[in-house]
């Protein structure tokens, strides 16, 4: 005798609607029970769909749907308020304004599910129709990034529409990289005790804002180092305090001559206490960057007959000496760089004369295999043996350094 009795699913359910459409329910990942998010012209389509659904369920791929409803907005305010606490100040004003300025005005109305990469690539096309430089956008675009990274990470959506966009490429820009003597004419044009300063930054390889942090308690006469521990910067007008940039405290060795000018500084400059900062204002305030640059650096900049240098160039030329030297390793510890890579992409340049030098060391290589005099070579420039950036045997144990300009 046949069974009439209608057998009973085991996961999920269909019904026919009154329009004679076919509507399938399922219980997530969750336990709820809700509908697909489409109807069916037929039953079998339904119950297809869902087999697709258990599978996703039992892989760990299903996606709560409501989830996807999310806004960019509402998803990037609770994205910042998890990382903001990790952040330095700097960032999280820079993150701040991103979010504020350039995502929410064009994304954060849309849901998250409804983001492609089309979607993406036409945001990053109206970043660069506003005139924004391709540092700016790449910038933006990484915030983004990150965002819709943790939105997939969280199982907000299936994966980041953050895929295969095209951004601005960086333009390769060169440091201006400075020698020996111009340094020494940069700093005997410094008024004191900012010349100090400066030749902290050039011979310990100090940001700015590391020299303008640097306390009485930082400086160890007895071992001839000082202690980088603290970084100062401006944001919004305040200045804010730190760890150095990517966290790296670091202990650093000074030349004697520049103890000896540190001991008589700290007894006739610098008031009593282990807080005491070593460089202040007229008025004995912290000091601000661009009102330092302005009064101090630019001038003695230009009273040294030198060009469009910044203290920017000056960290580059002190990463490209030491790592001629002494190599990029030892450049990446006094500069404070966690990775080397970082020194070398951003750095470490090849000094003047170097390629000219290799060359020449080739060709006398190749002559004497010969067994002929190395002619060529001969009518090549000479390296200057004054300048320590070509003699790594002259000078100061310590080479030169620089500073990073804050952004």
């Amino acid at each position: 005798m046949a069974n009439n009795k209608r057998s009973r699913r085991r996961f999920g359910s269909v019904r026919k609607l009154s329009s004679g459409r076919f509507q399938a329910r399922y219980p997530g990942a969750d336990g709820s029970l809700r509908p697909a998010p489409e109807t069916f012209r037929t039953k079998t389509d339904a119950e297809q769909w869902l087999v697709r659904a258990e599978a996703k369920i039992m892989d760990g791929q299903w996606i709560d749907p409501e989830a996807g409803k999310t806004t960019v907005e509402e998803w990037g305010k609770r994205w910042f308020d998890s990382v903001s606490p990790t952040l330095k100040a700097k960032t999280r004003t820079l993150y701040e304004g991103v979010i504020r300025l350039w995502i929410n005005p064009r994304l954060g109305s849309l849901g998250l599910a409804s983001l492609r990469p089309i979607t993406v690539a036409e945001w990053v096309a109206y970043l660069r129709k506003s005139g924004l430089s391709a540092s700016r956008i790449r910038t933006i675009y990484r915030v983004f990034s990150q965002m819709m990274k943790a939105a997939d990470d969280n199982d907000m959506i299936p994966v980041t529409p953050c895929r295969g966009i095209k951004i601005p490429r960086l333009p390769q820009t060169e440091p201006h990289i400075l020698t020996d003597d111009e340094v020494a004419r940069l700093i005997s044009h410094m008024r004191k005790p900012h010349d100090l300063l400066v030749k902290l930054l050039a011979y310990a390889g100090l940001r700015i804002g590391e020299g303008f942090a640097l306390r009485r308690s930082d400086v160890l006469l007895d071992k001839g180092t000082i202690v980088i521990d603290e970084a100062v910067e401006e944001i919004n007008g305040h200045h804010v305090w730190d760890l150095p940039k990517s966290h790296q405290k670091r202990t650093l060795r000074i030349p004697a001559y520049l103890v000896e000018e540190l001991r008589v500084h700290l007894a006739e400059n610098v008031k009593e206490g282990p807080t005491s900062l070593l460089f202040t204002s007229k008025a004995g305030t912290t000091l601000r960057y661009n009102s330092w640059r302005t009064w101090y650096f630019d001038k003695a900049v230009e009273a040294a007959g030198l060009k469009d240098v910044t203290p920017h160039d000056l960290r580059a030329t002190h990463a490209s000496w030491v790592a001629d030297r002494h190599g990029v390793l030892a450049a990446a510890k006094r500069l404070g760089h966690s990775n080397a890579s970082v020194t070398t992409r951003h750095y470490a340049r090849a000094i003047d004369q170097r390629d000219a030098d290799v060359a020449n060391t080739l060709d006398a290589e190749q002559a004497k295999a010969a067994g002929s005099p190395a002619g060529a070579a001969s009518d090549l420039p000479a390296p200057n043996s004054t300048d320590p950036a070509q003699n790594p045997n002259k000078g100061d144990e310590d080479p030169p350094a620089g500073v990073l300009v804050p952004a």
